[in-house]
């Protein structure tokens, strides 16, 4: 085991002195760095089945193996001290383990630093309600959110609760009190936890991920009672994430459904990360929908489709469509043409 962790500990050292976002560990082939979002290979080890077994036996806590086995996939986190910390996904394929480790920062970090509109921070002080994040995987979706619990920690007096899977970056008190809950250690599941949240007192719950029925349920409930709650979804826009919450539920629900979201919604952010000009790392665009009476009244009559009218017309409350995010982007020098090209049909 030794032997292994040690292969590992250098195999991840050199990814993070090279500013490696993913690792992939799989069968048949060297080691796999994700380096602002393109793929390259690492030495000159093909990694074999007996390898890809000994990394998860030797890096995945012991409670988790036996569930491991049954279910076929695990996630947690990895450490190595004074370097950085990982979340992994372990999983069988084709009769073998692969890994997936994606690097996360040592240190959280600011809104500014993320380069994401200033209207992050006004969504911030929302008081109740429901605030998604939405993106593929690998969009930054949680560093965004970990960006704007640091700033309610630096600048507000608020309980603040996480349940995450697994805990990804690291809070410390500050001007909020900052509780995290890792899912499979320190509470069941996300509907566990967020009903057990209710309960103590908090002013935001942050979801991880809003993946089934009854999570989004809680979730709904936690933000019509005077809380705060704050998610993610694998949603490409603000209307997308409106009719995956809706389509949820089953048909007969969701005339009540829109109504109470039409009630609770503040904000859906969506966000890409794009390759930079330089080659030197990756920059967000984004969507940002902040609700209104208009984009309200869309949601409850069936007519989610027209939001993007309304996020147009409405830029000067600080929201914006993508194309719009990425038109300036482009105009700064920040991305290539032709990475914005794809965002871009139908626009001059």
């Amino acid at each position: 085991m030794t032997t292994t962790t040690t292969f590992i500990d250098r195999i991840l050292t050199e990814a993070n002195d090279r500013g490696v976002s993913d690792i992939h560990m799989t069968t048949g082939i060297t080691p796999v760095f994700r380096i602002n979002g393109k793929l390259v290979q690492f030495g000159d080890k093909k990694l074999m089945p007996d390898d890809t077994f000994s990394i998860a036996k030797a890096l995945m806590p012991v409670s988790l193996w036996d569930t491991f086995l049954e279910k076929g996939e695990m996630d947690y986190t990895y450490s190595i001290p004074g370097v950085a910390r990982y979340r992994v996904n372990s999983f069988h394929q084709r009769g073998s383990i692969s890994h997936a480790f994606r690097t996360i920062a040592s240190n959280i970090p600011t809104i500014d630093d993320l380069q994401m509109p200033d209207t992050l921070k006004k969504l911030a002080d929302t008081h109740q309600g429901l605030i998604l994040v939405t993106g593929p995987t690998g969009s930054g979706k949680s560093t965004t959110l970990a960006a704007m619990i640091r700033y309610m920690n630096e600048h507000m007096n608020k309980h603040i609760i996480t349940l995450e899977d697994p805990i990804e970056y690291m809070h410390s008190h500050g001007t909020s009190v900052i509780d995290q809950r890792e899912v499979g250690f320190d509470t069941k599941s996300f509907a566990n936890g967020l009903r057990a949240a209710l309960r103590q007192d908090p002013d935001v719950i942050l979801v991880g991920e809003m993946r089934d029925l009854e999570t989004i349920t809680t979730a709904i409930t936690a933000a019509e009672t005077g809380h705060l709650v704050m998610g993610t979804l694998h949603t490409s826009s603000a209307a997308s994430t409106i009719e995956r919450i809706i389509d949820v539920f089953p048909h007969e629900q969701h005339a009540q459904i829109r109504t109470q979201l039409g009630g609770i919604i503040k904000a859906v952010i969506s966000q890409r990360l794009l390759p930079t000009a330089d080659g030197k790392g990756r920059v967000a665009a984004t969507e940002i929908m902040i609700s209104n009476s208009a984009i309200a009244n869309l949601i409850r009559s069936e007519k989610v489709h027209q939001i993007p009218n309304v996020i147009l017309t409405n830029r000067a409350l600080g929201m914006h469509m993508m194309e719009t995010s990425v038109q300036e982007l482009l105009k700064k020098g920040k991305i290539t043409r032709e990475v914005a090209q794809p965002y871009l049909i139908g626009v001059d």
